[in-house]
């Protein structure tokens, strides 16, 4: 398959036809690469079974790990689920459009193939205004994963589509970086409490402040149910370069001398070091890369980034700093922590 490139941009928007034919493409069941706020998505018809399949055959994603359906205007959304409680309309008067994912009873409307077999559907209106356009024009509701291999760190670029999916889907909309670098916060509704399911950019301090009591979902510690999963990334490898990363948390100057004195047991070029721009000079050996500045609260918009530059750099072991503490941290850490397979060294000491 010939994958076609087309741009967005903020000012200029989509060129002449261009949204119209990526629509079309959409509509027809075909697969389109679009940016979002929070990451590139792979949108596809979210009401045809056949372009649900094709999703997770181009991404090689499990069948049951069900899409995010993507919309425009909240006025697409009741056709969509069963009832709308009034937590969720609290949430989306607050929230959307924006990094947030809603989770519903699904309506017959909606495929089991979109949902991963479950009788819920997860729904989310992006902010990203170029998103937005594309998904009125296509005129259905548009499941969108993140636009990667299944497992692999999620793209914040088109290049990381490019990467990934180049000759698998039919076009790639690149609209240059992302604004946050990390997936939507999820929340199901269904329960009697809201669930937060993964944690993103709306937090659950924010989360509570909108509409009272929220918990958070008890494998967002590591524990794993034999249930199938109600959201993306709550069950398979996510997010993780191809070399096997080690997360150090602990006072900072334990944290690098224990990352030291690993390096040293490995040639200078096949250790990766994650750090921040504040921390980089602490590291004389190794590969030493940094996800963003901790002060500059630039941490998660880079993160993605930095685990793919590990898979260039053909690094054997990657030893990772944490990120407790900064702008988005709960999500920082969420996703990190998949990435190393919830391999956590707790250090003591100063």
């Amino acid at each position: 398959m010939n994958t076609e490139y087309i741009t967005w941009d903020r000012e200029r928007g989509y060129g002449e036809g261009e949204r119209e034919r990526a629509a079309q493409i959409l509509r027809r069941g075909g697969l389109v690469a679009f940016p979002t706020e929070t990451v590139y998505g792979l949108g596809g018809n979210g009401l045809l079974p056949a372009a649900a399949a094709k999703i997770y055959a181009a991404k090689g994603r499990p069948s049951d790990n069900p899409l995010i359906l993507h919309i425009s205007s909240p006025e697409e959304l009741p056709p969509l689920v069963r009832r709308i409680p009034e937590a969720a309309g609290k949430l989306m008067e607050t929230f959307w459009p924006g990094p947030m994912t809603l989770i519903f009873e699904k309506a017959e409307l909606v495929p089991r193939e979109t949902t991963g077999g479950l009788d819920t559907v997860a729904v989310r209106m992006p902010e990203h205004s170029g998103a937005r356009e594309l998904i009125a024009c296509a005129g259905v509701p548009v499941a969108a994963p993140s636009a990667n291999l299944s497992g692999r760190p999620s793209p914040t670029s088109a290049a990381h589509v490019r990467e990934d999916l180049d000759g698998r889907i039919d076009m790639i909309i690149d609209g240059g970086s992302v604004g946050i670098g990390l997936e939507s916060t999820i929340i199901d509704l269904t329960e009697e409490v809201p669930v937060i399911l993964r944690p993103g950019a709306i937090t659950e301090a924010m989360l509570a402040e909108a509409i009272g009591e929220v918990r958070l979902d008890a494998g967002l510690a590591g524990r794993e149910s034999g249930a199938p999963p109600k959201a993306p990334g709550m069950k398979y490898r996510h997010y993780a370069p191809r070399a096997e990363m080690t997360i150090f948390e602990g006072a900072a100057e334990a944290v690098t001398e224990r990352i030291n004195r690993l390096a040293r047991e490995y040639p200078a070029d096949k250790v990766g070091i994650l750090a921040s721009e504040e921390t980089r000079e602490r590291y004389p050996h190794g590969q030493v890369v940094t996800a963003g500045s901790r002060a500059a609260g630039t941490i998660g918009k880079g993160l993605y980034g930095a685990l793919r530059t590990f898979d260039h750099l053909g690094v054997e072991v990657i030893f990772s700093e944490t990120f407790s503490g900064e702008r988005d941290s709960e999500a920082i850490m969420n996703r990190l922590r998949k990435a190393a397979g919830h391999r956590v060294e707790t250090l003591t000491g100063k």
